[in-house]
């Protein structure tokens, strides 16, 4: 007899919130598609036919943003699971996934303009919704994948073991993860971090590393060691090189032209992005000369 292998992708129980990703996606790039065709033909001065995609207005020609959509249908969507909390299944919770991902993905896809609260869609700052997007999938994939944020301890623990000396095991510990995602942060390692939440010993290796030139960790400790600053500067730099050529590759492939991004972009980005963090303001005038060492 054959011997078979089961390998279950997604883990038990997460077939909603698969179900929800994958509608997120196909709802974000629909959703991308469309709103570059109009933008497309905008100018265009010919009759629209009936199944051409245009923008939605309202009474006396209010332009009506699609993350409106998508904040009805996540608040539809998240009633129905609470509502469905205690007797729902499997197929009326996927169903209420489903509409959260199309809705969620509305929602992300103009982010930047709840953050700015002005329309930026298309401009630089409008690329804060491309990132929103990408960490939104990044968090949703690894909780299909079975990963769980705090994964340090075991929350097994907590429901086998009802004794004073485990449930305090655990709170110190995923105290203790927190803090660790904190120091984090503060370094500028967002993805680390968020990531980190799920595979902790990411956590560990970015709280150990070298902070990033412009992140508060570095305005706080760095200030009186030029040569450490100059340090993450220039790897910031050199690292960070390869990362911003895929970013801006993607973003304009999603949120503008199609092209890969010329040197000279490149280098825009990594000046704007990369910078020495500003002295502490009671330190300004005391140490005139630390700045001026960063790039000696």
């Amino acid at each position: 007899m054959p011997l078979t292998v089961h390998v279950d992708v997604v883990a038990p129980g997460r077939i909603p919130l698969m179900w929800c990703l994958i509608a997120f996606i196909v709802t974000f790039l629909v959703t991308r598609t469309i709103v570059r065709y109009i933008r497309r033909n905008a100018d265009g001065t010919g009759p629209r036919k009936w199944w051409q995609p245009r923008n939605i207005s309202g009474h006396g020609g209010l332009h009506i943003h699609h993350v409106v959509i998508g904040v009805v249908l996540v608040m539809i969507s998240g009633v129905t699971m609470v509502t469905l909390a205690v007797d729902g299944g499997v197929g009326e919770f996927t169903a209420a996934a489903i509409v959260f991902g199309i809705g969620a993905a509305l929602l992300l896809d103009e982010f930047a303009l709840i953050l700015h609260l002005e329309d930026v869609y298309w401009a630089e700052d409008g690329r804060a919704s491309v990132d929103a997007v990408f960490a939104a999938v990044a968090v949703a994939g690894l909780l299909i994948l079975g990963f769980n944020p705090l994964s340090f301890f075991d929350i097994g623990i907590w429901r086998d073991d009802n004794s004073v000396l485990a449930r305090t095991t655990v709170v110190i510990m995923a105290v203790l993860t927190l803090a660790l995602a904190v120091v984090v942060l503060l370094k500028g390692k967002v993805w680390t971090g968020l990531i980190g939440m799920f595979i902790t010993p990411l956590l560990f290796i970015g709280a150990i590393r070298l902070s990033r030139p412009h992140a508060p960790w570095a305005r706080w400790h760095y200030q009186d060691k030029p040569r450490k600053m100059h340090r993450a500067l220039e790897r910031e730099r050199y690292l960070r090189r390869p990362v911003v050529q895929a970013k801006l590759w993607l973003q304009h492939i999603i949120a503008g032209e199609p092209s890969f991004p010329a040197d000279s972009e490149v280098d825009a980005e990594l000046d704007r992005e990369i910078h020495a963090a500003p002295a502490p303001p009671a330190s300004l005038d005391a140490k005139p000369q630390v700045a001026a060492d960063y790039a000696g």
